[in-house]
């Protein structure tokens, strides 16, 4: 340990873009920092890495912290670590949650005054964090279209409609609803299932469930699905 005595004392922390689809729009939970500086502020949600701990098991013991959730998908996105984002140096490797914000709406923390906002309509942020959603999200777009990670966003059960509202809102995009309809249940992807949603229409929507190992099969299916997006959001 001698020859790292004079070596620069580097604190190193983990935040996590917690993201949700309420069915049809994209949400953020942001919390009220309890420290100083910026105390009371609307932050993300971080902490420190233990000693005895990976920065994935940080973050894990954060998300869980916060809402009581195991197992929940996290992707790595980036590492912030620019001189005087703090007062002290401080490096922050940074996650971004997916969560089905319609079911665990009620698990929220109190501790952390912890809240959802519409993903292009929350408060000002403190420190980085701004960048960290951008950077959040551009990763979030391009793991989307090669990956099933957004029915990590959805129920187990869901429709049609659902899907369509959750990538437009993901690339920002507009689909012709029909098309993508047509190509999405061709491609055998989605398990039929013998119900409705009736909330928005009397005729109702077909409920859904994925089908995993065909998705296995087909991994780069969606690519073809959507119409072509910019990586800036």
């Amino acid at each position: 340990m001698e020859f790292y005595k004079n070596e620069p004392q580097t604190l190193l922390a983990v935040d996590c873009v917690i993201l949700g689809f309420n069915g049809e729009s994209l949400e953020i939970l942001l919390v009220k920092r309890g420290i100083a500086p910026e105390r009371n502020k609307w932050s993300l949600m971080g902490g420190f890495v233990y000693d005895e701990e990976s920065p994935e098991k940080a973050a894990s013991r954060v998300l869980q912290k916060l809402t009581n959730l195991k197992d929940v998908y996290m992707e790595n996105c980036g590492i912030f670590g620019e001189p005087g984002r703090e007062e002290r140096r401080v490096v922050s490797i940074v996650y971004f949650a997916l969560i089905d914000a319609t079911q665990y709406r009620h698990i929220l923390s109190e501790e952390y005054e912890a809240k959802w906002f519409p993903l292009e309509e929350h408060p000002k942020l403190i420190f980085d964090h701004e960048d960290m959603i951008s950077a959040a999200k551009h990763t979030l777009r391009t793991k989307a279209a090669l990956y099933p990670i957004l029915f990590e966003l959805l129920p187990q059960k869901f429709t049609i409609p659902q899907i369509a509202s959750l990538y437009e809102c993901v690339y920002n995009i507009e689909l012709d609803k029909r098309n993508f309809s047509r190509k999405l249940l061709s491609s055998g992807l989605l398990i039929k299932l013998n119900e409705k949603d009736k909330s928005n229409s009397r005729k109702g929507a077909f409920f859904y469930r994925l089908n995993m190992d065909l998705y296995k099969e087909k991994i780069m299916s969606f690519l073809r699905y959507l119409p072509s997006w910019s990586v800036e959001l």
